[in-house]
């Protein structure tokens, strides 16, 4: 994570408890920022977002629908502010399509992380298996994994430029509506900020992996118990996600050859599959949360109006 100083978001001060709990919230997700050139390194980062970034929608639902916010939202104001309201429902079909992608991902990526583990425990045994093939489909499905998800940070970076909200001269607006735009913009703002770290996250950009030396990297691995990096070294190296994609890479060019650098590529591997597994499964917990919210939230837009 960048090290740059956290910009405290402050919302005009309302009698409504939840505008208090919504800027609370916006400050504590706004500290697992990355810029958008940082990765993340550890999924309980992104997954802690994930779980910020619901509470915040149901807390949002709850003033959208309080009686101070209803009365803000009335068919005069909604008739001449109406762009604010159609901007935050055109961008959540954006967020909508980006969660599902990430958890059809996540969902397929667990799929095959199980049928790793499988032929990883066959060749540990000394069985025949498929192992080379399982894979050979991991990579291709990494791949083309990695594609999806460049058209979503696409997505998403164009939904960023289109966010005009700020534009508007919120201080000719009541200071209830003033609230309704900031709150739309920063949860908007946010969203799309942990969306595009879990995206990163899952999507460890090719030059990073074509520039660690596949066996230096796993010897680094073992060396150090898994991923207990020093802090200096921890800039240096993949992710988790990556971490598998360089010891799966390097077991597919050692399966032929030599048979002990194998067996502790394949050592590595299994503690490297364990951790994703368990990771994907609270990942796509976080999702299902996230995407119920989502789903809510556009329906809250729509009732607006058509009200």
């Amino acid at each position: 994570m960048a090290n740059q100083p956290v910009r405290s978001i402050s919302l005009p001060s309302r009698e409504h408890p939840c505008s208090v709990r919504i800027e609370a919230l916006l400050n504590h997700l706004k500290s697992f920022q990355f810029s958008p050139s940082d990765v993340p390194h550890e999924s309980e980062i992104v997954q802690s977002s994930l779980v910020g970034l619901a509470e915040l929608y149901n807390c949002v639902e709850e003033f959208m629908n309080s009686p101070s916010t209803q009365a803000a939202l009335t068919p005069t104001n909604i008739t001449k502010h109406g762009k604010i309201v159609e901007q935050a429902l055109e961008g959540s079909i954006t967020l909508l399509d980006t969660c599902n992608m990430a958890r059809e991902v996540l969902m397929t990526m667990k799929e095959h992380v199980q049928a790793l583990q499988s032929a990883l425990r066959i060749k540990g045994h000394g069985g025949d298996t498929s192992l080379e093939s399982c894979i050979r489909a991991y990579l291709s499905f990494r791949k083309k994994a990695k594609k999806e998800i460049a058209k979503c940070l696409g997505g998403l970076k164009r939904m960023e430029t289109n966010n005009i909200t700020y534009s508007l001269p919120l201080d000719t607006l009541s200071q209830d509506l003033s609230t309704i735009v900031k709150i739309l913009w920063e949860t908007s703002s946010i969203t799309i900020s942990v969306f595009r770290s879990l995206l990163k996250f899952l999507s460890m950009p090719t030059s990073c992996a074509t520039k660690a030396n596949g066996w230096s990297l796993i010897s680094k691995l073992m060396r150090t118990r898994l991923l207990s990096f020093e802090k200096e070294e921890k800039k240096n190296i993949l992710n988790l996600v990556g971490n598998v994609d360089v010891s799966l890479q390097t077991l597919v060019g050692n399966l032929q050859g030599n048979e002990g650098r194998a067996h502790e590529v394949i050592k590595m591997a299994h503690k490297l599959l364990e951790t994703v597994n368990l990771s994907t499964e609270n990942l796509v917990a976080g999702l299902d949360c996230l995407f119920r919210c989502l789903v809510q939230n556009r329906v809250s837009l729509l009732n607006i109006l058509t009200k």
